[in-house]
């Protein structure tokens, strides 16, 4: 009687996981196979991207990187990116740290309702009066515009993200250190900040992802010798004609430094977007 019962329970249960396990493959298909293609599509010519009779068995060439690479424009752009991408999230990274930590140790609510508030404006409807100001100072065509104007996302980005981390921190761990000795900030130094590592490392993996791959920012406050990849990427296509290859190609080279980063920061990811899941 009891294999009876069992017999339907196990049924439902190798349903459910086989019902999983297809859900998780089309979702991985979904994201996997666009990538998929573009690599496929950086070693093929023009006449092969266009070509739908063409899949992913092919004669590869290299023609597309070698002639990315020969003007030196795409390395100049990725090494723009990178400059920029750095700066805006080292220094959003030293604003958004501390003042989360003091957020969400003294439960400053308010404040973080602001912090929403940021989150929410399109960046867009301040395009206008950003460039007007900065055109003003003379800074359009520099990395100080575009270091500033991804710090607009990115700071309210990593203050909303490291706010629930030091919530999730226990207090008694910043009292005992404030009793042996330390100051307010000396606790947040040597005790609050290392336990928040993870943390901070997927805040600040976020905003360089998010500053890496900008382009409207980049778009409008940029000029020829300080665009950035995704500005290079846009100029392949053109109103006659586009370079698919060499499109393809460029966006490769662009994928890697992304992939490179969330490869090395994979470990704090996990531990990252999971902490706090235990809170309370």
């Amino acid at each position: 009687m009891s294999s009876a019962l069992e017999r339907p329970a196990w049924s439902r249960r190798r349903a459910l996981s086989w019902l999983r396990g297809v859900t998780i493959t089309i979702v991985c298909l979904v994201f996997v196979l666009p990538i998929v293609w573009m690599f496929a599509a950086a070693f093929k010519t023009n006449v092969q991207v266009t070509d739908p009779s063409v899949g992913l068995i092919f004669s590869p060439t290299l023609d597309n990187f070698r002639n990315v690479l020969a003007d030196g424009e795409v390395l100049q752009s990725l090494r723009n990116s990178l400059v920029v991408g750095v700066a805006s999230t080292v220094l959003s990274a030293i604003i958004a740290v501390p003042a989360a930590w003091a957020v969400g140790r003294f439960r400053m609510r308010r404040t973080g309702s602001l912090v929403l508030v940021a989150r929410i404006v399109p960046a867009i409807s301040l395009l206008v009066p950003w460039y007007y100001l900065f055109a003003q100072a003379g800074l359009v065509g520099s990395y100080t515009v575009l270091v500033l104007s991804h710090m607009f996302v990115s700071v309210p980005l990593i203050l909303w993200i490291m706010i629930g981390f030091f919530e999730g921190l226990p207090v008694e761990l910043e009292e005992a250190a404030r009793t042996d000795g330390l100051t307010v900030f000396g606790a947040f130094w040597r005790i609050a900040l290392p336990l928040a590592a993870p943390g901070t490392t997927t805040a600040s993996v976020l905003a360089f992802i998010f500053s890496w791959n900008n382009f409207m920012f980049a778009l409008i406050f940029s000029d020829e010798t300080t665009q950035t990849a995704p500005v290079t990427l846009f100029n392949f296509i053109s109103y006659a004609s586009t370079d698919w290859g060499g499109l393809m190609a460029a966006a490769t080279l662009m994928t890697v430094p992304v992939v490179i980063v969330a490869i090395v920061g994979q470990k704090f990811l996990v531990a990252g977007l999971t902490a706090g899941a235990t809170k309370g």
